[in-house]
């Protein structure tokens, strides 16, 4: 059971890392400009937006991943058009990357929408008073200020990335090396016989990651909370 993982192993383990922290930067700026509406905006929109934002928490994840290949699958509304300039993301590693980044896109939103929220709004009125731009209020006090809440937020869509299976499954398909992340190769090695100590295996990393990101996680928002109330002295 605690044998060196194989090579096969390896490659998932490495492409779930892989696949993990490029959904997390992918949906990054996404979710910071969703979560920066919502926290700021009065439209009556507003219901809709979250709704949708959080529709793939509530959705099976094969759902969500059926909806990402009606849409840029080749016949898709946006498939279509990707296949027109030689793109194709069905059972691809981007496609995978953005499955993983879907499903970890609202946990993300909801993290960095709390953390603008608590932002007290009348430091941005006073630097807009002395003829701050939106960017630079944004740049200078918001974002240091939220730094915490979008930090835990990029940790939370890493660790939701990490152990994505449904969507990516029916998206990306299972192709070793390519879209075969942890999640994924758990369940094809279950359907072979004597493939249960490699389970365990990729099990205890599994455990290991995730654990090891959340403690960083952790540790830079404490960091942060701690260089701004030492800037706040």
């Amino acid at each position: 059971m605690f044998a060196a993982p194989t090579a096969a192993e390896w490659s998932a383990i490495l492409l779930s890392l892989q696949v993990a922290t490029a959904a997390t930067l992918f949906a990054f700026p996404i979710a910071l400009g969703v979560a920066w509406w919502l926290a700021r905006t009065s439209s009556r929109a507003k219901t809709i937006v979250e709704a949708m934002v959080s529709l793939p928490l509530v959705l099976p994840p094969v759902v969500v991943g059926y909806g990402l290949l009606l849409l840029f699958g080749r016949s898709g509304p946006f498939g279509a058009w990707l296949a027109s300039v030689g793109i194709s993301l069905p059972f691809s590693w981007a496609g995978a990357v953005i499955a993983a980044g879907v499903m970890g896109f609202p946990l993300m939103v909801r993290a960095m929408r709390l953390s603008i929220e608590a932002v007290t709004p009348e430091l941005e009125e006073a630097a807009a008073s002395l003829g701050a731009s939106p960017w630079r209020r944004m740049r200078t006090i918001v974002l240091p200020l939220a730094a915490p809440g979008l930090i835990a937020g990029s940790v939370l869509c890493f660790a939701r990335a990490l152990g994505e299976f449904g969507a990516t499954i029916t998206f990306a398909g299972n192709v070793p090396g390519v879209t075969r992340t942890i999640p994924v190769a758990v369940y094809t090695l279950l359907q072979q016989p004597g493939g249960e100590l490699a389970v365990a295996r990729l099990a205890v990393v599994s455990v290991i990651l995730a654990f090891a990101a959340l403690i960083a996680g952790e540790w830079l928002s404490r960091r942060g909370r701690q260089r701004m109330a030492g800037g706040a002295l």
